[in-house]
């Protein structure tokens, strides 16, 4: 009897210890799709700290909105979030969470196109992917330089007669390039990247910031006072309306993020769910504690060389 107990009372403390660790620490989330390879692979389970922006207070749907040393994140983290984007759900802590790359801080002009796509002088950055074209009929020897720079394949995104259409990173196309010379025959994919004519400045909001309305930021500033400033705002013909006054200009109360997929083929990203107010941060994904091949058997298919990897 008092030998159960024990293992009772152990069995106990190690729950209450796990809970508290996973609320208060740090927690562990599954990447669930292909939008942040070349950093981070589809199935990888991943530790993210929870105090990298402050310690989110949970139950915030009883007691508010409440961070332990709050603090920005920097240019490039990998932060974790809930989704802004979520209209169904009115407490941040309780909607889905996503992961991207922070580019954009509270004050910074990025310059986007009319998807909200970053210009060419602003991205790719090293780690996202981008559309590179080349002759079909180089197609071993594309294969044969990957293997000899160990340049993970995902296979064709297309081809025709004439050319085969592949995704590379940033940094795995320098690579390829220095090992072509002079005579480098991958080149980006036309029409694929916003031309610089088209570009246009958009500010992130910060806390007491002044934004001007302009015709390219009306409907995502629009967006951003009803599902996160809590304002009564309405877009009539080209002007945009705020407690029934035309604005000029908008104010925030928050601070915002602009967050990207690694893969530039990815549907995700601000471009789809617009700004990542500061109160919907869950951390920084801080290293990866399990890699392993999707669809593998359970003693195949591990990387172990992502094992306790830094997150960068």
């Amino acid at each position: 009897m008092k030998r159960g107990r024990i293992l009772a009372c152990s069995m106990a403390g190690a729950v209450l210890a796990t809970v508290l660790l996973r609320t208060f620490v740090c927690t562990s989330y599954s990447i669930p799709s292909a939008g942040m390879e070349n950093v981070l692979y589809r199935g990888e389970r991943i530790v993210v700290n929870k105090w990298s922006y402050g310690l989110r207070l949970p139950c915030a749907t009883w007691f508010g909105y409440h961070r332990i040393r709050e603090r920005q994140p920097r240019h490039k983290d990998i932060i974790v979030f809930n989704n802004p984007g979520n209209r169904t759900c009115h407490t941040p802590d309780r909607k889905e969470a996503y992961i991207g790359r922070c580019v954009g801080l509270p004050g910074d002009t990025l310059m986007v196109g009319p998807d909200y796509a970053l210009g060419t002088h602003d991205s790719p950055w090293p780690d996202q992917k981008m559309l590179y074209a080349y002759p079909t009929r180089r197609e071993r020897q594309l294969d044969a330089m990957m293997r000899a720079l160990d340049i993970r394949s995902y296979g064709l995104m297309g081809h025709d007669s004439l050319r085969s259409i592949r995704s590379f990173s940033r940094k795995e196309w320098d690579a390829l390039h220095r090992a072509m010379g002079d005579t480098c025959w991958l080149v980006p994919v036309e029409g694929q990247a916003v031309a610089d004519t088209c570009l246009r400045p958009l500010i992130v909001p910060g806390r007491g910031r002044d934004i001007p309305v302009t015709p390219w930021n009306r409907v995502l500033l629009c967006n951003t006072l009803v599902l996160h400033e809590g304002r009564q705002a309405e877009l009539r013909g080209d002007t945009l309306y705020v407690e029934g006054k035309p604005a000029p200009v908008c104010r925030f109360t928050k601070d915002y993020y602009w967050v990207v997929p690694a893969s530039n083929a990815s549907n995700s990203g601000s471009r789809i769910y617009g700004f990542v107010p500061h109160d919907h941060l869950i951390g920084r994904a801080a290293l990866i504690w399990l890699s392993k091949e999707p669809g593998t058997g359970l003693f195949s298919g591990y990387r172990w060389d992502r094992m306790l990897a830094t997150i960068r």
